[in-house]
C-alpha cells in the first residue's frame, strides 16, 4: 500500500516502454510517416520529461521491432519504418529454424492455406478489376519465361515467374489477416525455392521443360476458376498443383530445413 504523500517512481525500463508505446502508436497511425525522422532526443526529453537513458532505451525497443533505424554518431537520429511483411516472415523463419522445422512443414501448411486464398480470390466481387489482371500478368510472365529455347532459358526467371503467381494469389485474396499470415509462409517458401533453383540450375539439374509446361497449365486452371468465380474449383486446382510443384524444392532431403538466413540472401 502506498503511503499518503509518498511519490511513486517508475523504474527506467517502464518509462522507456511508455515512451516507445507512444512513438509506436504515432508510427502505426501515420503521424510519423515511413521514411520520416523521429523527433530529436532533446525534443523527446522535453516532451515526455524523461531521462536520456530512458529515451535511448525507447529507441532501442523500436529498433528491435524494426520500426526505426537508429543512426549513431554526429549525424545521429532515427528513421521511421512502417511494419514490413518481410520482417514478419524473417521473424517467423527464425522461430521455425529454432524449432528445427523442415521446409516440408511449411509446404504442408501452404497446401491448406493457399487454396483458401485462391477461393477468396474467386469470391471477390471486384476480382475482374483487382485480382484477375494481377494473376494474368504473373501467368503471362511465366509463359514468356518458358517460351525461350531450352538452351537459352533463364531458369531463375522461370522460378521467379512461377513464384510471383503464387504470391499474387495471397496478395490479392482480399483478407488482410490471411495476407499477413499466408504471406509470411509464402515468403519463406519462395526464398527457399529460389535458393534451390539457383543451386540446381548451376549444377545443370533443373527439372525437365515439360514440368514447367505442366505448371503453366495448372496455373491456367486456377486462373480460369477464379475468373468464373468458382471458389471450390479454384481451391481444388490450387491444392492439386501445390502437391506436385512442391516436390522439386523438397528433393534435397535433409538439407531442406527452414533457415532464416535464406530470406536475407534472397531478399
Amino acid at each position: 500500500m502506498i503511503r499518503p504523500g509518498a511519490r511513486r517512481r517508475l523504474r527506467q525500463p517502464r518509462v522507456a516502454e511508455i515512451v516507445a508505446d507512444e512513438l509506436r502508436e504515432r508510427i502505426i497511425s501515420g503521424d510519423l510517416p515511413d521514411g520520416s525522422s523521429l523527433p530529436k532526443q532533446d525534443e523527446l526529453l522535453e516532451e515526455f520529461g524523461v531521462s536520456k537513458p530512458s529515451a535511448r532505451e525507447a529507441f532501442r525497443i523500436l529498433e528491435t521491432e524494426g520500426l526505426v533505424t537508429v543512426q549513431r554518431g554526429n549525424v545521429g537520429g532515427a528513421v521511421v519504418h512502417l511494419p514490413n511483411p518481410n520482417a514478419v516472415a524473417y521473424t517467423l523463419a527464425l522461430v521455425l529454424q529454432a524449432r528445427g522445422v523442415m521446409l516440408q512443414d511449411v509446404g504442408l501448411a501452404l497446401q491448406q492455406i493457399e487454396p483458401l486464398c485462391a477461393a477468396f480470390c474467386a469470391a471477390r466481387s471486384d476480382r475482374e478489376k483487382d485480382v484477375v489482371p494481377v494473376l494474368e500478368a504473373a501467368h503471362e510472365r511465366l509463359a514468356r519465361a518458358l517460351s525461350a529455347p531450352a538452351t537459352e532459358r533463364d531458369e531463375q526467371e522461370v522460378t521467379d515467374a512461377s513464384r510471383s503467381f503464387h504470391e499474387a494469389i495471397v496478395e490479392t485474396c482480399g483478407n488482410e489477416s490471411m495476407i499477413a499470415v499466408a504471406g509470411a509462409l509464402e515468403t519463406i517458401w519462395s526464398a527457399h525455392e529460389r535458393s534451390w533453383s539457383a543451386r540446381v540450375a548451376e549444377a545443370g539439374r533443373f527439372p525437365e521443360p515439360r514440368l514447367g509446361a505442366k505448371a503453366l497449365k495448372e496455373h491456367a486452371e486456377i486462373l480460369a476458376a477464379i475468373v468464373k468465380g468458382d471458389s471450390d474449383r479454384a481451391a481444388r486446382a490450387a491444392r492439386r498443383h501445390l502437391a506436385t510443384a512442391q516436390l522439386y524444392p523438397l528433393s534435397e532431403g535433409p538439407d531442406s530445413a527452414v533457415r532464416a538466413s535464406t530470406l536475407r540472401r534472397m531478399g
